[in-house]
């Protein structure tokens, strides 16, 4: 073994080394010690005939730290970081939530949670009926209160649900916003949400509810903008793509135990996509102008 670098934060030394081993090189990470015998951080080591690739791997690292293809790597591998003190894995939490998501995306996370507790543990059937497509099938309700076009999206049916969808809306949503700004995201949301509702609605009425045709929505978006613009630091791995996949066709079979909104899911899905094509598209397009 050879050392490649080292670092001062042990997160970052795992983070990286779990990298290096998903695309098999060989590597293990031991303290640093300065010439007192002090801890003086972590080293990262390699085989020694990798290291020319270790090497540009790291500088690719350093550059964009917080491409979701490090991320993924780290919990695919099943790594934890360990922390002196609760108060400091509070803010190590904390901090890595407000990083990986701006704003919006972290508002609309807030605005899930807050809908859920208020519905589940104050105002029960009255903001359900407030919040959802319409009441008793009845579009011209929804035409003459427009908002609900898009609340359905905020209520969810049970805390597995919640938990779930705003999950891969704060990882994906955050990516969106993070690297191409608020208007993508915000426009993507909005877009998704009505038409994924509107579909819905006239599949199966108006009891329904739920992020997923969003998350599903920032999906196709993020695999295919980042399939197309693999410098911008926006993608997802085909493990992840292949299990969302996946999760979408079984709603459509009987395995399922509960009610699933499948249609809000697959329209989400199609707009999303549909959407990176044209930012794509009108990017090329300024850059030619």
């Amino acid at each position: 073994m050879q050392i490649l670098v080292n670092v001062e934060q042990k997160s970052i030394a795992l983070i990286f080394a779990d990298y290096l081993k998903s695309i098999n090189i060989n590597c293990e990470i031991k303290p640093a010690l300065n010439d007192n015998q002090t801890l003086d951080g972590w080293a990262i080591l390699c085989d020694s005939q990798e290291i020319d690739r270790a090497k540009y791997e790291f500088e690719q690292f350093i550059r964009q730290p917080n491409h979701p293809k490090y991320q993924q790597s780290a919990w695919q591998s099943g790594q934890s970081v360990k922390l002196n003190g609760s108060s400091g894995l509070t803010k190590q939490i904390k901090a890595n939530f407000l990083a990986q998501a701006g704003p919006f995306t972290i508002g609309i996370f807030i605005l899930c949670w807050l809908v859920f507790a208020a519905t589940f543990l104050l105002f029960g059937n009255s903001l359900y009926q407030l919040v959802i497509f319409n009441q008793a099938g009845d579009i011209s309700q929804t035409a003459a209160q427009p908002w609900r076009l898009i609340t359905p999206a905020l209520f969810h049916y049970s805390l597995l649900h919640i938990a779930f969808n705003t999950m891969w809306w704060w990882q994906l949503g955050g990516q969106i916003e993070k690297n191409l700004g608020l208007n993508k995201i915000i426009l993507l949301f909005i877009g998704s949400a009505v038409l994924s509702n509107v579909a819905q609605f006239y599949m199966s009425g108006p009891n329904f509810g739920g992020l997923s045709g969003v998350v599903y929505a920032t999906v196709g978006f993020v695999w295919w903008y980042g399939y197309l613009n693999p410098d911008k630091g926006i993608g997802l791995s085909n493990s992840i793509i292949g299990f969302m996949l996946f999760w979408l066709v079984l709603g459509y079979t009987e395995f399922m135990p509960i009610n699933v909104a499948n249609t809000a899911h697959l329209v989400g899905l199609i707009s999303g996509v549909l959407y990176a094509l044209f930012v794509t598209q009108m990017t090329k397009i300024k850059k030619i102008n």
